[in-house]
């Protein structure tokens, strides 16, 4: 019976009838009051040069700025680059490798300070005094980068990033072009903070912000408050419009039943965590008009560790990709409506994909059936079987749920498995860092823009992997010299032949996935459940429901 509650539902959901009203017309007399979500935890650090969560970066766009954002505009509007604290988009010069913004003046931080020019180039230096998680990729190509990702505390960026504070300039020079650079400059890992922002993780504690509202209020055990910034003045709709609300209280520790059944009474807004899929069917028949569901450039994925027994054994690695049922983990995750089953890296309607699937019954262009046969054969063949495996999942319903079903596939092709799931607030830090020698974990990965090498070069080239890192985004610890290689001359050739790039990063893509330094489990859709007194409900492709944007009755 719940199987067919839950096809009724994803049938009801496709068939249009949960679309959100027309866009209402901005009233004046919607702004105020409190906006109230719920997440199963906090998102790791505050910090938003080194918190590389879907969670944090969607919270931190009405708080914090850089030179440039991305459009906060519905759908595909939302991939849009706009300048920011810049006045203009960058004057770009020197065969594409010098961009100069021109500062935004009266802009300040929520503690009163003016923001300027030695902001920015502290807030450049920053990122790599803190190691933050993509200075050794986002950030390689600035001019004085190879010498502060070798000395880190001791960064300057000499050459790189070079302020005039008379004429109110950055110039940013690189050494060799980057199609991407803008794309890049626009995410939370790059927002100007105030110029004594100590060079350590912050943690906890709040760092003033240039942004609409401010985080007024944390604790990690418990909740953010986020409330509005007294010194904002809205200086451009598209990149920092003004909100609605006066506070976002974020509450941390229901579960998602309770977070489920507190919306559906009015006693809180929206929740960020998965919908549990035992309650589809009844939202999806009594509360249709309350859901919201979005397509995601994102995957589940289960990374396995290169460098430690038994995934050192690519053979090993191999065995898991064709013992995994993904028809089962897409039925775990709510249904064919919101996820669909995946076997490579770069998610489908994403530059550079092909469909490809070597890790099936039937290897070719889709996933068809696991292989238990051949994966069995692999693991004898490797020498592997027998041996102790721990998956880390994140502790929520969903992550539990994958990780158990994950334990029984590993059981059945002849290891020793058990499950681990640990607070989600720490989780992603957690397996990232080698000292904890996790041997599988299961992760999501949400484009940070729309980009092939946003998946491939960030999540397995040899840059993105760090001994000892809380912020080694490579979890797989995956180095391939001659794909690494491979990587690097698609990223030159976007900037002058972006088809030609794409068809490249097809084939890296192909090679990658043979190799099987982690397994794709499926690609999700968004589903989002607010309550009835959540209006004007708009859907950013670049970073989600735009909170801010909503009002409350």
């Amino acid at each position: 019976m719940k199987k067919l509650l839950l096809a009724a539902s994803a049938a009801a959901l496709l068939a249009g009838t949960w679309l959100a009203p027309a866009q209402a017309e901005y009233l004046k007399e919607h702004r105020g009051g409190t906006i109230r979500l719920l997440a199963r935890s906090a998102a790791g650090t505050l910090d938003p040069h080194i918190n590389y969560t879907d969670q944090g970066w969607q919270m931190y766009q009405p708080i914090y700025d850089g030179l440039v954002a991305f459009r906060k505009a519905e759908g595909m509007d939302g991939f849009t680059i706009v300048p920011d604290l810049a006045e203009a988009l960058p004057q770009v010069s020197n065969d594409g490798k010098t961009f100069t913004f021109k500062l935004r003046k009266g802009i300040k931080f929520s503690n009163g300070q003016e923001m300027g020019v030695k902001d920015v180039v502290a807030s450049f230096q920053r990122i790599f005094k803190v190691s933050g998680p993509t200075s050794g990729t986002f950030y390689a190509g600035i001019v004085g980068a190879d010498k502060c990702l070798a000395d880190t505390k001791n960064c300057t960026l000499e050459g790189g990033v070079v302020g005039d504070e008379a004429a109110g300039t950055i110039t940013l020079n690189l050494t060799k072009p980057d199609a991407e650079i803008l794309y890049k400059l626009a995410l939370p890992h790059a927002v100007v903070l105030p110029a004594d922002t100590p060079a350590e993780d912050m943690g906890s504690k709040p760092i003033p912000s240039t942004g609409a509202y401010m985080i007024s209020a944390f604790d990690p055990n418990k909740g953010m408050t986020v409330s509005r910034n007294p010194n904002f003045k809205q200086w451009s709709e598209e990149a920092q419009p003004d909100g609605y609300p006066d506070v976002v209280q974020y509450d941390f520790g229901l579960s998602e039943e309770a977070a489920v059944t507190a919306i559906q009474n009015g006693e809180a807004d929206w929740m960020f965590d998965a919908l549990p899929s035992d309650r589809l069917g009844e939202l999806g028949s009594k509360s249709m008009d309350q859901l919201h569901i979005s397509p995601l450039s994102a995957w589940w994925y289960a990374p396995l560790n290169n460098r430690l027994a038994p995934f050192d054994n690519e053979k090993a690695r191999q065995a898991v990709a064709y013992a995994i049922d993904r028809n089962t983990l897409v039925k775990l995750f709510g249904g064919k409506v919101l996820a669909s089953p995946v076997c490579q890296v770069l998610p489908p309607d994403f530059p550079g994909h092909e469909d490809y699937c070597p890790f099936t019954k039937n290897p070719g262009t889709k996933w068809s059936a696991p292989d238990l046969d051949k994966a069995k054969q692999l693991v004898e063949e490797s020498g592997t079987k027998g041996q102790k495996v721990t998956i880390i999942a994140e502790d929520t319903a969903i992550s539990r749920s994958i990780g158990v079903y994950l334990q029984s596939v590993l059981t059945s092709i002849g290891y020793v498995a058990d499950v681990k799931p640990i607070s989600p607030n720490i989780q992603f830090t957690y397996i990232q860092n080698t000292n904890n020698k996790v041997q599988m974990s299961i992760t999501q990965w949400y484009k940070d823009y729309p980009a092939a090498s946003d998946f491939l070069n960030i999540l397995f080239s040899c840059s993105s992997f760090r001994e000892g890192s809380d912020a080694s985004i490579n979890i797989a610890g995956f180095c391939d010299k001659d794909i690494d290689a491979k990587m690097q001359k698609a990223l030159d050739l976007g900037v002058t032949d972006q088809k030609a790039a794409d068809k490249m990063w097809a084939e890296i893509d192909k090679q990658v996935t043979d190799k099987a330094p982690a397994v794709g489990l499926f690609t999700p859709k968004r589903l989002d459940f607010v309550s009835k007194r959540v209006g004007n409900f708009k859907f950013n492709r670049q970073f989600n429901w735009m909170i801010t944007q909503s009002w409350v009755q």
